[in-house]
Parts: C-alpha cells; sequence; structure tokens
C-alpha cells in the first residue's frame, strides 16, 4: 500500500515510519508544521497536500495526531485519512471535521472512545498505544553485574509547571470562593484513580474562569466551552500537585531520580538531571532503574499513557497510577503493578526495592507481553486490517 505519512516531529515517529516499512508499505512523506495556526485551516498545507495527493495518488494518509486540515485537504480529495493520537487532551478531536467520512480516527483511551461512540460518532475508534520493542532490545546497558542499576526509583516527565501554566496565571484573580471550590475539587480527585470528578464539575465557577482567562472554542469546534478549563488549567494543576506530592514522599524513602524540563527545580532527596531526549537517552532510564513511576495526565480517563508502553518496551519494571485499559491486556503483580493511594506506592515501593528477583520477574514479563502482541507493527496491521 502506498501512504502518504504526515510527518511533524511526533513521540515515536520514527518508529511509526519503521513499522510501515517492515510491514510492507510505501511511504511519501509530507513534511507539517503542526504549530497552533496551521492545525485547523492552512491554505498553504491544503496546496501542498493536495499537489502531492494529484502527484503520487496514495491509497490513504496517515498520521499521529489528528488535524483538520489534513481531513478537510483528504475530504475534497476523496482519500481516506487514518489517524492515531497519542497526546491528551487532544482538542482538536472535537473539530466538526470529525465526522468527514474520509476519516478513520484512533485514540488510545477506551473511555473518551465509548464517549465519541454514544454520541454517534462513527469516525472515531479505540486503539491502544505502543512499543518498539526492537529498537527498544538494541540500546545496551554498561553496568556491571555488582552495580545493575543506576537508580532506585526514577521518574520521566513533565510537572506541569513550565510554560502554558494557566492556573498560575488565573489564580491570583480568582474569589476566594473559587478558589476554594477548585482546591476541594483538586483534594478530592488526587484521593481517586481511575474516575474524572473534574468533568461537569466546574459550572459553579465557570464563568469567573472565563472572565479572568477568557478562551472559546475553534469557530468549528463542539467541545463545551469548560473543555479548556477543566483540561488545560485544573487537570494539569491536579497532576502537577499530585506528581511533585508523591515524588517526594517517595523520595523520603529512597533517592529519587528526575528528568523532567524544569531543571532548576530542586525538592530533598531527588537528584533533577533535566529532560532527556525520547529515542536514545529516556529508554537508559527506564532500563537503568529499578521502578519506574507513571502518575498519569488527570485528563486520561482511561488509557495507558506512552510512556508505560516504552518502560515495559524497554525491559523496565513499571509502577503506575491505576488505569483502567492496562486490564485490557495486562496483569497487575504480573506484567506491571499499580497503587491505589498514595501509601499504598509508598508501601510498594519499599517492597519492591527490597524483592529484586520478583520485580525483575514482573519487569520481564511486562516486556515479553508488549513484543508478543503491542508494538507499532502490531497495531499497523490492527489499522490497515480495519
Amino acid at each position: 500500500m502506498k501512504i502518504s505519512y504526515v510527518e511533524w516531529g511526533a513521540f515515536g515517529s520514527a518508529d511509526m515510519r519503521e513499522a510501515f516499512i517492515a510491514e510492507g508499505h510505501e511511504l511519501v512523506l509530507f513534511m507539517f508544521s503542526a504549530a497552533y495556526e496551521k492545525r485547523n485551516r492552512d491554505a498553504e498545507t491544503e496546496e501542498r497536500l493536495s499537489t502531492l495527493l494529484h502527484y503520487e495518488s496514495p491509497d490513504m494518509v496517515f498520521s499521529l495526531n489528528y488535524f483538520p486540515v489534513i481531513s478537510r485537504t483528504c475530504q475534497k480529495e476523496k482519500v481516506r485519512y487514518i489517524s492515531w493520537t497519542y497526546d491528551c487532551p487532544c482538542y482538536l478531536l472535537y473539530s466538526a471535521t470529525i465526522i468527514n467520512f474520509c476519516n478513520t480516527v484512533y485514540i488510545f483511551d477506551r473511555q473518551l472512545y465509548l464517549e465519541f461512540h454514544h454520541a454517534g460518532i462513527e469516525t472515531v475508534h479505540y486503539l491502544p498505544l505502543a512499543a518498539n520493542t526492537e529498537r527498544l532490545d538494541q540500546i545496551s546497558v554498561d553496568l556491571t553485574n555488582s552495580s545493575p542499576f543506576l537508580y532506585d526509583i526514577s521518574f520521566v516527565g513533565s510537572l506541569y509547571i513550565e510554560k502554558y501554566d494557566y492556573y498560575a496565571k488565573i489564580s491570583p484573580h480568582l474569589s476566594d470562593y473559587a478558589k476554594g471550590y477548585l482546591d476541594a475539587l483538586m483534594d478530592a480527585q488526587r484521593k481517586v484513580q481511575g474516575c474524572d470528578l473534574i468533568q461537569g464539575a466546574l459550572s459553579p465557577v465557570i464563568e469567573e474562569m472565563y472572565q479572568i482567562c477568557p478562551v472559546d472554542p475553534e469557530p468549528d469546534g463542539v467541545e463545551p466551552r469548560e473543555y479548556f478549563y477543566e483540561q488545560y488549567v485544573v487537570n494539569r494543576r491536579t497532576t502537577a500537585i499530585e506528581r511533585i506530592d508523591l515524588l517526594e514522599a517517595c523520595a523520603r524513602y529512597r533517592p529519587l531520580d528526575l528528568f523532567t524540563m524544569t531543571k532548576e527545580l530542586a525538592m530533598p532527596g531527588i537528584t533533577n538531571h533535566g529532560g532527556v531526549e525520547f529515542y536514545k537517552e529516556m529508554p537508559l532510564v527506564f532500563k537503568q532503574s529499578r521502578i519506574n513511576l507513571n502518575i498519569s495526565l488527570r485528563g486520561i480517563k482511561s488509557g495507558i499513557p506512552l510512556r508505560a508502553y516504552d518502560i515495559m518496551g524497554a525491559g523496565g519494571f513499571l509502577l503506575s497510577n491505576f488505569q483502567a485499559d492496562f486490564l485490557d491486556d495486562f496483569v497487575p503483580g504480573e506484567d506491571f503493578v499499580y497503587y491505589e493511594s498514595r501509601e499504598d506506592l509508598l508501601q510498594k515501593v519499599c517492597y519492591y526495592l527490597d524483592h529484586e528477583e520478583e520485580r525483575q520477574a514482573i519487569a520481564e514479563n511486562g516486556h515479553n507481553k508488549v513484543a508478543a502482541g503491542h508494538t507499532y507493527r502490531h497495531r499497523v496491521r490492527e489499522m490497515l486490517d480495519f
């Protein structure tokens, strides 16, 4: 099959291209800028893509993440458009173009998929994320048998206190009532795993938040006005508080190594290494850590984040918050371990640091299960078979 591949520098893009080629497909690259102003409507992008489609006559167009500008062009040219969204939140899924007949849109969160399904959107489908175990297995770790790990506990990811911290901009201007309401809501959310308490709960304060920081949906967007404030303001702030709290708590028991873009952040017991490169550096962290933490962004309803697949795919031991989609394909305590609360996390950190053989067996099982059924090549077959 001949595929026009939309290249914009997404995480896992090289793995995706490699999987298509390994499965026998021909790729024609279409270089795309995913800048905000290019995602929805852009005459230059539409013209370039139309020209490529006329000249190359591909069987389909593919992109990681969904872009209305690509869908509009494919709809006009009557070419199939397949996208696979790994970002969350992804407000572009709420574009009116989502129902275009050219679309087959995959999302990695089953609960979010069901929301689209129950709304009668037939172009959106569920497909979990993946890892490239062949590439990850080739990344060697040069450590001695007497010291097989560099890190006891590690976390790779954003703390959501970098740029686009909308809550920090809004909070100083909120009334005491609104601030107290949001603090209580976020505190309650942090105590519950696997359940979204934020969605639909902002009505008492949404007007005040809007007056301080007015953000409206895109002209063709069908998401409610609350969507931005739920996903980009409250859920991100909830995640920031939760991640910092859990990391500091773990660090009271054992040294913790943090890999995040906020290099200047300093916390007791935590070594902040700054950010790591996705393809070569990040897998080394996973391989060299006794325990790899996954603390999912609160906007992810039930899905397994890409970080979790990469940890297991690299052969690392995964200790994650509970996400319901894990139970579709992985066995807790056999392929990975999940925690249900702050106290449960701390108990399991201590337990698995003291039970080396059990921890390594779980890491090996997780790796083997990903390799057997959850690689990019498996996902390419599932997409194209459908």
